[in-house]
């Protein structure tokens, strides 16, 4: 598929708001690219397809679970897992996505890894600090990605954990290890 024509499906599918969101994070993520000298085509269209499965219900997302034999303490968690780590399942079925570095970076989008490509790291970061979002901390995240990438998963990792652990919301234990990985080795390239 070509990128117009992705662009046209994602704009069918997707709200204005989300659509615009995603063609942020693709600007955002091929800034990155340029900067950590990866190959352009699979980021853009991974940032293009990050949130393709974000506006599903949580039914299609409980069936995908079962369908696909994912691991069953996904049911536990909600949209703003299962949007990434599920919908890169969707994301092959329905557009044809089948580059495991692009459909990794997608369900790494949401939770992290401990080990990402510098592809995943682009499109987890790109998410984070594209120019419509605006959040306390923001600015010094786009500041140190723009500095160093991993450096930036290490800040985004522990913001979030921060996040919710001071909303008291449960931490999807992938979450965990991104923080483990990430953080305390002061975000060097895993």
């Amino acid at each position: 598929m070509k990128r117009e024509e992705l662009v046209d499906k994602l704009g069918a599918t997707l709200t204005k708001k989300r659509f615009e969101h995603v063609l942020r994070v693709e600007e955002t993520a091929l800034e990155l690219a340029e900067e950590n000298g990866v190959n352009l085509e699979p980021v853009s269209i991974a940032a293009l397809c990050h949130d393709y499965a974000k506006q599903r219900p949580d039914e299609d997302f409980i069936s995908k679970i079962k369908e696909k034999k994912l691991d069953p303490d996904l049911l536990s968690y909600g949209n703003a897992i299962w949007h990434g780590v599920v919908g890169a399942e969707i994301v092959a079925d329905e557009l044809g996505v089948h580059d495991q570095r692009i459909l990794d970076a997608i369900r790494q989008h949401t939770v992290g890894a401990a080990y990402m490509t510098k592809l995943a790291q682009i499109i987890y970061m790109a998410d984070y600090i594209e120019p419509g979002r605006d959040f306390p901390g923001v600015d010094q995240a786009r500041k140190i990605t723009h500095q160093d990438l991993g450096k930036g998963v290490a800040f985004q990792t522990k913001q979030t954990l921060a996040y919710l652990i001071q909303k008291g919301q449960a931490v999807y234990p992938k979450t965990l290890a991104t923080y483990n990985a990430w953080v305390p080795s002061n975000g060097k390239e895993k």
